[in-house]
């Protein structure tokens, strides 16, 4: 992973030093609440209904299991004992005291780490495919663009105070695992017919109050020209972007208004004439950046193996149903990549202790070289286990409530924290989706019903992605009163879509039974086992499922 140089540790300290002082004049009145917001969001600090809520970042995902040992050190020292993995794969602390706020960021920034945009109209935290660099396939390892993007990014003084948050998202694989379709901007790292690499550029994408898969602006950009293209559309959306209406300030907005076309032509202008101050006015990375940059993301040190039978005993019915779900396919022969369930039942989606997350560094350094990763979809991954420790792996992390075989099954919901602690939301997320845990908690019926995205979001704002949801709840307020509406037909993956809203709106003591009665309709109409919901949905559409929506009400 990325190691912090003399620019790094300098500026990550100096902002510690400089909120300290922010601090201190808020707690003796010298400064009003008013006035030290726009300074606490600049470091990641949101006030939320009960208490201030602290959001790291954890840049493109990754980890070490030091890091993660220190993240566990502030949920025990400062917090109450746990932290919460969102998703935008950074860290969220919600119970920090005003008063050692400093003091966290300071342990942060002796990690290298910090929670510097994480929060405010800025470039944020750029995400990517949890299996950066285990996966088959990549063109590269995409981390090393992240790290680029992050570098470019940070503190740029075009770009500090944007119309409104500004989201990418990298990947190197056809197979998206990291939502790229539904970012500001959504780079895929691909190769042209001559085995050149370069870049798919998307622009648009988003979700909350308005919704929209990204459009391709450019379907092949060479790699050396990425930051100037990149730049080239920060400032068109800077320009024209809307800032006298926050709920149309979006860049999916401006694409949307101005059109597909005209807005890749207002880009590629701009991008003419970035390219006309040459190599001396030029925002692009020389290859010897480049390759600086990429040699902190070697590969690790993988032996040199064959495949081996790692199947479960057949009386191991729990480890089986862990190898099915949890268990991926390593680039590597030998290796295997884990996805480490947040999920258990009865819990909040995402959460996770700082007792577990001391276990799941202890187990990074023995089984996958120091290595962890946060995911969008509130879990973590091992990217790097060898077959022969899968059982051993699986054992350890059953005995600390890690073990969860629920990997994309019903029970592997996210949800926003909702109205349990944010003053925007509407309604409650975490205890519909423990209730909708508890109604399937039957692994052999999870299992029948194979791949099934939930997720929920307690207010437009979508934190929960309920719109790329197979079934997304979102939850509204009518008259005081909380109730949900149901969408169906969301992804995320490389065949984006945005669900279509179905049934009327539900009261909270009907939505358990409304997503039991669209799992029954699915596996009554279902071609088979083979057949997964989405591909259902796909088939037949929306009437059978609104009729058994329709029927619950």
């Amino acid at each position: 992973m990325y190691q912090y140089d003399d620019i790094d540790k300098a500026i990550v300290q100096a902002r510690v030093d400089e909120f300290r002082g922010q601090v201190a004049r808020r707690l003796t009145g010298e400064l009003t609440e008013d006035q030290f917001k726009p300074l606490r969001l600049q470091n990641g600090l949101y006030l939320q209904l009960h208490a201030y809520m602290l959001r790291v970042a954890i840049p493109y995902g990754t980890l070490s299991a030091d890091q993660l040992r220190v993240l566990a050190s502030i949920a025990r020292d400062y917090d109450k004992g746990y932290g919460h993995v969102s998703t935008r794969q950074n860290m969220q602390f919600n119970w920090p005291a005003l008063v050692n706020v400093p003091d966290i960021l300071q342990r942060l920034c002796d990690a290298e780490m910090h929670a510097i945009q994480t929060s405010g109209n800025c470039i944020r935290n750029v995400t990517s495919d949890p299996f950066a660099g285990a996966a088959a396939g990549e063109v590269e390892d995409p981390r090393i663009w992240c790290e680029v993007i992050r570098q470019w990014s940070t503190f740029h003084p075009e770009f500090a105070f944007l119309p409104r948050k500004f989201k990418i998202a990298v990947t190197a694989s056809d197979e998206d695992r990291a939502a790229i379709q539904v970012h500001d901007i959504g780079i895929q790292l691909r190769t042209n017919d001559a085995g050149e690499p370069g870049f798919r550029i998307l622009v648009g994408g988003g979700l909350g109050r308005t919704p929209y898969i990204g459009h391709v602006v450019r379907d092949f950009l060479p790699r050396d020209q990425l930051l100037s293209y990149l730049e080239a559309i920060l400032r068109v959306y800077n320009v024209h972007g809307r800032r006298d209406n926050l709920f149309k300030a979006r860049i999916k907005i401006l694409v949307n208004e101005m059109g597909e076309e005209a807005f890749t032509h207002a880009v590629e202008q701009e991008w003419e004439e970035i390219r006309k101050l040459g190599p001396s006015g030029s925002v692009d990375l020389p290859e010897a950046e480049r390759a600086r940059i990429a040699g902190f993301f070697r590969e690790p040190d993988f032996a040199a193996l064959d495949d081996t039978d790692f199947r479960a005993d057949p009386d191991d019915a729990g480890y089986a149903r862990w190898l099915s779900r949890n268990v991926s396919a390593h680039k590597r022969p030998g290796y295997a990549i884990v996805t480490v369930s947040l999920k258990p039942e009865g819990e909040a989606p995402g959460d996770i202790t700082a007792d577990q997350m001391d276990a799941l560094a202890d187990l990074a350094d023995r089984y996958s070289f120091s290595d962890v990763r946060t995911t969008h979809e509130q879990n973590m991954v091992l990217p790097h286990v060898r077959q022969a420790d899968l059982p051993a792996l699986y054992a350890a992390l059953s005995e600390t409530g890690l073990g969860s075989a629920n990997a994309g099954l019903v029970s592997d919901i996210i949800a926003c924290p909702g109205l349990d602690y944010c003053n925007l939301a509407n309604t409650r997320s975490i205890p519909v989706a423990n209730r909708i845990q508890k109604r399937f908690s039957d692994p052999v019926r999870q299992a029948e019903v194979g791949e099934l995205k939930i997720k929920i979001s307690g207010c437009i704002n979508a934190c929960g992605h309920h719109h790329v949801g197979h079934i997304g709840i979102l939850g509204v307020d009518k008259k005081g009163e909380e109730f949900y509406q149901v969408t169906l037909g969301g992804r995320a993956d490389a065949e984006a879509a945005i669900g279509e809203i179905v049934g009327r709106g539900l009261a909270t003591d009907q939505v358990v039974d409304a997503v039991e009665k669209l799992v029954d309709t699915y596996l009554s109409l279902r071609t088979g086992p083979e057949e997964r919901f989405i591909d259902a949905y796909k088939r037949l559409g929306a009437e059978p499922f609104k009729e058994a929506l329709y029927e619950t009400a």
